[in-house]
């Protein structure tokens, strides 16, 4: 089975202090030993987001044209981009039906 995902463009509100538009690659899968939707990904190189945030972790919300979700963002990777992180509900569509699945599983 494929992970649900998203790849696109993004609004990432950092602390409430400041927005920035970003596009971001993202993932996630139901985790059934704890019983949570985790998502997680990386969001592209932005030199305002760097000086703003520096090397520190960072509660942030990301919108995407399918939804917004809380999350916060962790460490930079070697190519200054910030890796982000959610419990629950992700930013992005995720099929729960095996309508929306499509003929993969029928």
């Amino acid at each position: 089975m494929e992970d649900d995902g998203y790849d696109g463009p993004a609004v990432l509100v950092v602390e409430d202090r400041a927005e920035f538009r970003i596009r971001v690659r993202l993932i996630g899968q139901f985790q059934p030993l704890d019983g949570h939707y985790r998502w997680y990904g990386r969001l592209e190189a932005h030199e305002e987001l760097t000086r703003f945030v520096g090397d520190r972790s960072a509660g942030v919300v990301l919108r995407t044209a399918e939804g917004d979700a809380a999350g916060r963002i962790t460490e930079l990777d070697l190519w200054n981009r910030y890796r982000i992180e959610g419990v629950s509900v992700p930013p992005f569509r995720v099929p729960f039906t095996l309508e929306e699945l499509g003929s993969q599983y029928s």
